[in-house]
């Protein structure tokens, strides 16, 4: 799927309880995030164990979810710039490298 360049990516820095679905991430985007969840934007999540990721986007009339579970990789979060706040912004290249994951060895800790 190519992402038009135009589009917002917004990853959330803080873990996410990825038991949550369309509504309770909607609501994070917009309590947290500070976001409107229907701009159009996609939004990242992680979860703490770090091998579990949602992305959120509002299609036209309504959320659509993608849902990633990694099995001997994790994710890695792209660090903020100074005072940020919980979210980062990248591009769709880097949402990719995100997606697939890194390999892992050692603990399962969430780490930015």
């Amino acid at each position: 799927m190519m992402l038009p360049p135009t589009v917002r990516i917004l990853v959330c820095t803080e873990p996410q309880d990825m038991r949550r679905s369309f509504d309770r991430l909607a609501l994070v985007t917009k309590e947290l995030l500070g976001e409107d969840p229907q701009s159009g934007a996609l939004y990242v999540f992680v979860g703490k164990r770090a091998t579990r990721a949602k992305v959120l986007w509002w299609d036209r009339n309504g959320y659509c979810l993608l849902q990633k579970r990694l099995h001997r990789a994790l994710f890695r979060i792209p660090a903020g710039g100074g005072g940020s706040g919980p979210t980062v912004q990248i591009d769709a290249t880097a949402l990719a490298a995100l997606l697939a994951g890194v390999a892992h060895e050692g603990g399962r800790r969430f780490r930015a």
